[in-house]
């Protein structure tokens, strides 16, 4: 039985929505998605011989089936390709040539996390920063913050087949003694340390514009901090922060930012926290998978003044698809209540974006060619509106960089690579079915490897 409140409409939406074209955004076509798949940059379904309207026919072929399991991006009003949909896309080949690339090395392979600083008593005023200002202290500690341990799971089997360790030194913010312009009179704090061993690095802090949080940290700092602190064999790090941050003066918050070819990332939990969610505008019925309905897509771009338009598949028509079976999975949720649900649903916000951020860490920007995990987000409603798998490009570099460069394997060991991968994501789903992403991602694995030839 569906759970209460939770989406029972029978149509998805497999292509962008129809605002995709209000924006000017034009999605790679067919031959193209599929080119960019590759090393070489060629279509594979390309060959001597055939011609050029086979092959878009092929192609269109192809992309129609693949389209049950990696639609494209959804692309809703303010979404981020709203604002920028002329940002250019990333194929494999592109990322390959690509000289800042990192490639992994047998002595540079393992991926560290950093647990959030501990705030040592002589900067305790720092505590009250971590907490939402809008919500009620009573509700604020029921809820229980995502762990690094549990981080640490997930990413040893996003990027199955790399070591991931706990960063093994402490971080601690401290007081950063240098006088600061500012500092306002009253106990004001302008700059905090953070200190690892015995560097110490600047931290800015400064007031929260839309006063959620009562103070943020600079970002560029903490990134600067990060790359002081990064061990000699490290493939990257990426530092859990509970503080609300920010990158520059006309920001109002940031969750999470990499400086990949430095190797180093930061993730905020603090705007993750479920307790926001009215104030965020948080649809609890259409976070993915169920972000695909046709009816909802329609509801965003009918505010903004545009008709609905046939441009559909029904979920009967795909219904042992990867993308249906995931949509059924979230019709069996709860909306969640509980203090354990609420958890859950923090942490699963984190653990996505952790792997967007390291994505970045491994040479990938943004993608636009499907809806992926690699996606840029404009704000916290769209990205609980985006998957967490990667999407068939961005799915192929990271094969290619753990399976082919770093454990020399093949084209056919790259392909059992994929599927130990999805396996070991599924493992951990598992475990973390009582949370709806993971419940979902779960069904969606589960009914791609069944497409997966043996």
């Amino acid at each position: 039985m569906a759970g209460e409140g939770v989406c029972q409409h029978d149509e998805l939406l497999l292509e962008c929505s129809p605002w995709a074209e209000e924006t000017g955004f034009e999605r790679p076509d067919a031959v193209k998605r599929l080119a960019a798949t590759t090393r070489t940059g060629r279509n594979p379904l390309a060959a001597k011989g055939k011609s050029a309207q086979v092959v878009k026919k092929l192609s269109q072929e192809a992309a129609e089936q693949l389209s049950a399991s990696f639609p494209g991006p959804l692309l809703l009003p303010k979404d981020e390709l709203n604002w920028d949909p002329d940002y250019p896309p990333q194929s494999c080949r592109s990322w390959l040539i690509e000289p800042a690339r990192n490639k992994l090395t047998p002595e540079r392979k393992t991926l560290y996390i950093a647990a959030p600083p501990v705030v040592t008593p002589g900067v305790s005023f720092m505590d009250a920063w971590t907490q939402p200002t809008t919500v009620p202290a009573s509700e604020l500690h029921e809820i229980d913050p995502p762990s690094t341990d549990d981080s640490l799971q997930y990413l040893s089997a996003f990027y199955h087949g790399l070591p991931v360790n706990m960063f093994p030194q402490s971080l601690r913010f401290v007081p950063w003694t240098e006088p600061s312009r500012h500092t306002k009179p009253g106990g004001g704090h302008g700059y905090v340390g953070l200190a690892c061993n015995d560097v110490c690095t600047r931290i800015r802090t400064r007031e929260t514009p839309d006063k959620k949080f009562k103070r943020q940290l600079n970002l560029n700092d903490l990134l600067d901090a990060a790359i002081e602190m990064l061990p000699n064999d490290a493939y990257s790090i990426i530092m859990l922060m509970n503080f609300d941050m920010y990158e520059d003066d006309d920001d109002d918050f940031c969750c999470g930012r990499a400086y990949g070819g430095s190797r180093v990332s930061i993730v905020s939990s603090a705007r993750y926290h479920p307790s926001l969610d009215v104030d965020e505008g948080i649809d609890y019925d259409h976070m993915w998978p169920a972000s695909h309905c046709k009816t909802f897509a329609d509801s965003l771009c009918a505010i903004e003044g545009l008709e609905p338009r046939e441009h559909i598949i029904s979920i009967y028509e795909t219904q042992y698809s990867p993308i249906q079976q995931a949509v059924e999975a979230a019709r069996k949720s709860q909306i969640p209540s509980s203090a354990k649900d609420r958890s859950g649903l923090w942490f699963s916000r984190v653990a996505r974006t952790l792997a967007h951020e390291l994505g970045h860490c491994f040479g990938m920007d943004h993608c636009i060619y499907f809806a992926c995990s690699m996606q840029g987000t404009s704000g916290i409603a769209e990205d609980v509106r985006q998957p967490p798998y990667l999407c068939p490009v961005c799915l192929e570099k990271v094969a290619h960089a753990i399976a082919c460069e770093f454990q020399e394997r093949d084209q056919t060991g790259k392909e059992e690579y994929v599927k130990e991968r999805y396996k070991a994501i599924a493992e951990f789903c598992e475990i973390w079915k009582h949370v709806d992403l993971f419940a979902s991602y779960s069904a969606w694995i589960q009914a791609r490897l069944q497409q997966l030839p043996d």
